[in-house]
Order: C-alpha cells, then sequence, then structure tokens
C-alpha cells in the first residue's frame, strides 16, 4: 500500500512540473512594430507606414519604407509587440541610429530556451525616378559669342529640348567670348562626369543702363524669351514642360561658392550680406479656367493660384565637396483626369543666386550641379 502511495505521489509531482514547464512559453516572434510621435511622421508619405501589423513567424527582416535616409533621425525609437513572455534585446522602445543601416535585435522565449534574430531596416521608398546628368549640350554660336544649350536625350535616341538658360541675353553685353564665360555652361569634373555650373556675372554697362546690373547663371525647364529680356526680363522666363506623372521629390549634389561682395538691384554694395544659391520646383495647372494654355513666368512662378505643388532647398551652405541635397513637393492632390490629359507643367529651377531675378546678387558666386533625380508617385494601375 505504501508502495502505491508513493507512485501515486510520485506520478502526482512529474505531472505537476510538465504543466508548470508548459506554461512557460517557448515562442520568440515579433507580431507587429510601430514608430510614434508627431515628431517622426514627417519621415514618412503616410501615417499607415509608421506601423507594420501581422509580421510572418518566419519573417527576419523588419523594414520600414520613408521618405529619405538623409533626414531621417539618428536617434530613433522602434516598438515592437512580441509573443507573451518573450524580452527583447535591445530594449522595447529604446532609441537606435538607423542611419548606419540595419539595427539587429534578438528576441528571447519566456522559457528561455529559444532564441530569434530580427534585422530592422530603414529604406527610402523605390519609385519612379527620372535622371538628370548634364552630360548633353550644344555650343551655339552668335555673332561672335559661344554658349551652350542642354538638351536631354530620349530613350529612342531623340533630341529633347527641355532646358533653357538665361545665355541668349547674357552674350548681348559681350564680345567675342567662349562658353565658358557664360553665366550658364557645361564643366567637367562633375560628380559623375560633366555637370552644370552656373555663375553669377557683371552685366556691362548694357546690363546697367537697363537698371539690370548682374546676371545669374541660371537654367531650367522651359523657353527663354529673347525679345523680353530687355524691357520685360521677368517674361523672358516661361517655366514649364508638360507631365503626367505627379512629382514627390528632388535629390542631387551641388557645389556652391558664393561671390565676395553682394549688391542690391542698384549695384550698390549690402554690409553683411551673404549671396544664397537657390534650388526649386513647381508642379501647375497649365491650362486657365477658359481651358486655354497658360506658363508661369519670372513674376509668379513661385505664387501662381494654378500652383498645385512646389518644393524648394531650404539652404545650400557654401561647400567645395559634392555634397547631396534634396526637397520634397508639398501642395496639394492632383487631379487623375488632368494628370492624364497632361493637363500640368513641371519646372525645375537652378541659380546661383537666389535673389538674380530681382539682380540681385555677389558677382562671382558659382553653383555647381549634377545627377539630379526627379522621384513621381507610384502609377495608378487600378
Amino acid at each position: 500500500m505504501k508502495k502505491n502511495l508513493s507512485l501515486l505521489f510520485l506520478f502526482v509531482f512529474m505531472l505537476s512540473s510538465c504543466i508548470k514547464d508548459e506554461l512557460l512559453n517557448s515562442e520568440c516572434d515579433i507580431v507587429s512594430a510601430w514608430v510614434e510621435g508627431d515628431q517622426y511622421a514627417g519621415n514618412f508619405y503616410e501615417s499607415s507606414q509608421m506601423r507594420l501589423e501581422n509580421i510572418s513567424s518566419v519573417e527576419k527582416e523588419i523594414v520600414f519604407t520613408v521618405r529619405s535616409l538623409v533626414s531621417l533621425p539618428n536617434s530613433l525609437p522602434v516598438y515592437f509587440n512580441i509573443t507573451p513572455g518573450a524580452t527583447i534585446e535591445p530594449a522595447n522602445g529604446s532609441v537606435q541610429d538607423f542611419t548606419k543601416g540595419p539595427v539587429v535585435y534578438v528576441v528571447t522565449s519566456q522559457d528561455g530556451k529559444w532564441k530569434r534574430q530580427y534585422t530592422v531596416t530603414f529604406k527610402e521608398a523605390s519609385l519612379p525616378t527620372r535622371k538628370f546628368s548634364f552630360e548633353n549640350y550644344e555650343t551655339i554660336e552668335s555673332n561672335g559669342n559661344f554658349y551652350h544649350e542642354f538638351y536631354e536625350i530620349s530613350q529612342s535616341g531623340e533630341r529633347i529640348n527641355l532646358w533653357a538658360s538665361g545665355n541668349p541675353g547674357a552674350i548681348l553685353t559681350k564680345i567675342r567670348s567662349a562658353a565658358e564665360d557664360q553665366p550658364t555652361y557645361c564643366m567637367e569634373n562633375g560628380y559623375q562626369g560633366r555637370c552644370l555650373c552656373l555663375n553669377t556675372q557683371d552685366a556691362g554697362s548694357l546690363g546697367q543702363m537697363f537698371g539690370k546690373p548682374i546676371a545669374a547663371g541660371n537654367l531650367f525647364m522651359g523657353k527663354f524669351i529673347l525679345e523680353n529680356v530687355l524691357l520685360n526680363p521677368l517674361k523672358a522666363t516661361e517655366f514649364g514642360r508638360d507631365i503626367d506623372r505627379v512629382p514627390v521629390r528632388v535629390t542631387g549634389y551641388y557645389k556652391y561658392r558664393p561671390g565676395a561682395v553682394f549688391t542690391d538691384k542698384n549695384k550698390k554694395e549690402v554690409p553683411g550680406r551673404i549671396d544664397e544659391a537657390d534650388i526649386y520646383a513647381v508642379f501647375y495647372r497649365n491650362k486657365d479656367a477658359q481651358g486655354k494654355n497658360v506658363y508661369l513666368y519670372g513674376d509668379d512662378v513661385l505664387s501662381s493660384p494654378l500652383i498645385v505643388r512646389k518644393a524648394r532647398v531650404a539652404s545650400l551652405p557654401p561647400t567645395n565637396q559634392w555634397t547631396r541635397f534634396e526637397m520634397f513637393f508639398e501642395g496639394d492632390d492632383a487631379d487623375e483626369q488632368i494628370l492624364e490629359s497632361k493637363g500640368y507643367n513641371l519646372t525645375l529651377v537652378f541659380s546661383s543666386s537666389k535673389e538674380g531675378a530681382a539682380f540681385e546678387g555677389a558677382i562671382g558666386s558659382e553653383l555647381c550641379v549634377d545627377e539630379v533625380e526627379v522621384s513621381f508617385e507610384e502609377p495608378d494601375n487600378e
């Protein structure tokens, strides 16, 4: 009898131990991951991208899609929902630097017997892009003066006259000048291959006579109307080319050196003021209420009510090293029907002097630009 009782107690003890062991979870999964906080929302195209749900139990890489790695903070907390009782290292919600690459997290099961390793990565959104490398140009001769005219090449090999500059107006003040002597030209030793070079110059006695003492180097998508350059210069730059996609971001590389002396429109020195370069883009409706074709000009390219979205680089600090820049389009959504009929225009503008259109800036300011990419929204395939 005693022997049977001993066996019974042993059986109950073993059964109890098994039940206790089973209560310790052996799973070690990340079920969901998210970034929280309004201060981080601007790094994502949509708020839904801040949270990843229903992560597969066989998944080993967790990827957040962001607008840009350049503007991603180097201290960012990520939160996780993990299987009950499990632990995670680094700690849940701890601040990490994802700009240097993936961060490895290890989840340990409640019973301590199992571990699973995850890599958490932040990647830029993969979007359709159009790249401009400024490799293609033609040398134009006019009355003994030469200047460069930039163009693009289509996939079928045809020339696309996408770009314009103020060079045709600048040469009016010169005699027997080379292309490299103009405000806008193609230069060797770019970030890759050749590059765009813009410089602010003295407009000479003719410019001074018409109240236009300087000529800033510029390049833009559109047309230059020579007939307006002296009497109505703000109407000399016709901005925009039609487009059937919605732009979201522009990136590229630049170098910038401001000139020594900043002068106003009367060519008087403005003590203490430093010249600035400018890069911006505008996406706008190209027809008015009556259906008539519309273009933007120097007097309304940044203020027209037809503008749907625009982007502008906040700052281009002086640098003699190739430095990446980026800017995002902000504004309203495009109308799909108007978009399909190419009812929108896009212009991209580069200038060696931010106030060059007002004939203010510093002679000698130089902006070099290369490898510019415009990213567009994914097309709707529904």
